[in-house]
């Protein structure tokens, strides 16, 4: 059996980076948006494969990318949700998975958990679904901090260190779904390792968790529209090695009245638009200052 699964980017419209934790993650408080926007993982059952366990338990999976720059080895989160769900279940069938990338690597898109999820619900389904969905959300949120939000088929906000995830009150979905959302990458990507270095480096950008709280519950119950929802600490970090995104997105805000920002730990930035919003002189802005190896792409949030 082969089946197929959409796996979406999201961007993070609220990101606050509150501390760092004794295990080294940081906790955070964000309100995270899958887009309609993303790869395709297609996972093609073998008829028979060897057994789950043992040393040969690694050729029980295998994987093609379309993108020359994804590893396709084990350090890639298809393959190690793959052996995560391997070691819940004991399942013994094959798969070989085939990526269709769209997400840029290095975006702050989420693109690899995004994947990672997808090859959950790929075995998940070739496996006669074995595990709950609660058992599916500890296993994505082992496998990376960005994970489990994309079990949700919907904006949610997440806390911890993304591993806690929860919708949003109906009303203020309503406000998020469907909305336009331009996405602008420049060539250059940025580590979450490195941005999370910096801002530990920088020591002064942390944002206090009461404070954290208190602008989301405002946002919630409120009627503000999404963009008096954005913020991300993790700007200052980034923008003072990579000046092309502070002053491109202040360019945004300046010219065209737009609410922009940078998406998790970058290099991908995003700015909302209207339903009417005639966008092309926006592209052709980002065009002009960031050449046309720039990624621009348009979505909406589900």
């Amino acid at each position: 059996m082969d089946v197929s699964f959409f796996s979406p980017a999201k961007v993070n419209l609220y990101l606050a980076v509150t501390g760092r934790r004794p295990d080294g993650y940081h906790d955070l408080v964000s309100v995270a948006a899958p887009l309609d926007f993303g790869d395709t993982l297609e996972a093609v059952g073998r008829r028979s494969a060897g057994s789950a366990r043992g040393p040969e338990a690694e050729s029980q999976f295998s994987m093609v990318c379309d993108d020359p720059a994804v590893p396709v080895d084990g350090t890639n989160l298809v393959l190690k949700a793959a052996q995560a769900f391997v070691a819940a279940t004991g399942w013994a069938g094959g798969v070989d998975f085939r990526l269709t990338k769209r997400i840029p690597v290095n975006a702050g898109l989420g693109g690899g958990s995004s994947n990672a999820v997808a090859a959950l619900r790929a075995l998940n389904h070739l496996a006669g679904g074995l595990l709950a969905e609660g058992r599916l959300l500890q296993i994505a949120a082992g496998l990376g901090s960005d994970c489990a939000l994309f079990l949700q088929n919907a904006p949610v906000v997440m806390r911890g260190r993304g591993e806690r995830v929860d919708l949003l009150p109906a009303a203020a979905l309503r406000r998020l779904r469907g909305r336009r959302v331009l996405l602008f990458k420049p060539a250059l990507g940025v580590g979450t390792p490195w941005a999370y270095s910096r801002m530990i480096a920088r020591g002064t950008d942390y944002h206090p968790t009461a404070g954290a709280e208190a602008h989301l519950a405002d946002w919630v119950g409120g009627l503000a529209p999404a963009e008096e929802l954005l913020a991300n600490n993790l700007e200052p970090a980034v923008f003072e090695k990579f000046v092309a995104l502070p002053v491109l997105l202040q360019k945004l805000r300046e010219e065209f009245g737009l609410g922009a920002g940078m998406s998790g730990s970058g290099s991908a930035c995003f700015a909302l638009l209207g339903d009417d919003y005639v966008s092309a002189p926006v592209v052709g802005r980002i065009r002009q200052c960031w050449g046309s190896p720039a990624l621009v792409q348009e979505a909406r949030i589900v």
